[in-house]
């Protein structure tokens, strides 16, 4: 992976969503009640509730919220009502967008996603319009300050992850997805918690956006996106460079 930025532009949009609490701990919630639901409420035996549990802590959720979305999980109920739905499409500019849904309502949720894009410009594709220029991976952050960039590279690497990026605020571990869990873990050991730990999507090639007010737009709708109660992730194949992002946070 060429430079910390390639992924500070995808995932500046996490950092805003962070601040709003509600918000976060309801993704957070839908997560654990899936995960739950499908693999069953030990978390020993159910890698996705284990992973799913370890970022809920490290993102502050308290221990009764999570405990009640594991109970909700394991015992039906709301959670028979959920589904996982991946959206595909185009943004403002061509550039590829995936979205990853989790709702009780598929019809909400795809007037809401197609709304997004059609006042962005964009449009909705079919499955696997843009899923191909992805690839599928494993996606583990620990905070900078856990440890310099040299020893979390090597830590990771030994541990049996693929890509190491370092950034002023975090560090950014990719694996391959089958891997995931057992380099969690060994880093987990390390480091303590995560800040995140899931399955992602790392574009094979990024677009670059090289006006500011083409950058504000887009980052405008990937915002409005990661905003929709029923989104979980959003992903997207631009490169934003730093001088713009700069320019657009001074103004």
């Amino acid at each position: 992976m060429a430079g910390h930025s390639k992924f500070k532009n995808i995932m500046h949009r996490k950092g805003a969503q962070d601040k709003k609490r509600a918000g976060l701990f309801a993704k957070l919630s839908k997560e654990i009640m899936i995960a739950a639901k499908m693999g069953g409420d030990d978390p020993d035996s159910n890698a996705r509730l284990r992973l799913a549990i370890a970022t809920a802590r490290s993102n502050s959720m308290p221990k009764d919220n999570i405990q009640r979305a594991v109970q909700k999980g394991a015992g039906g109920g709301e959670a028979d009502l959920m589904e996982e739905i991946r959206y595909e499409g185009y943004g403002p500019g061509g550039i590829a967008v995936l979205v990853d849904v989790m709702t009780d309502n598929r019809n909400r949720s795809a007037a809401d996603v197609r709304a997004a894009f059609s006042k962005a410009g964009g449009n909705l594709g079919e499955t696997g319009s843009v899923s191909f220029m992805f690839d599928r991976v494993g996606e583990i952050v620990f905070p900078a300050e856990v440890a310099d960039e040299d020893t979390m590279f090597e830590e990771a690497l030994e541990a049996g992850a693929d890509e190491v990026v370092t950034g002023d605020e975090e560090h950014e571990i990719l694996c391959q997805p089958e891997d995931l869990h057992e380099v969690a873990g060994v880093l987990g050991e390390k480091f303590g918690d995560p800040k995140a730990c899931k399955l992602s999507w790392k574009p094979q090639n990024l677009v670059p956006v090289e006006a500011a007010d083409k950058a504000e737009s887009l980052l405008k709708f990937m915002d409005v996106l990661d905003d929709l109660d029923d989104v979980q992730n959003v992903t997207a194949n631009f490169d934003i460079s730093d001088e713009i992002m700069e320019k657009l946070a001074a103004g």
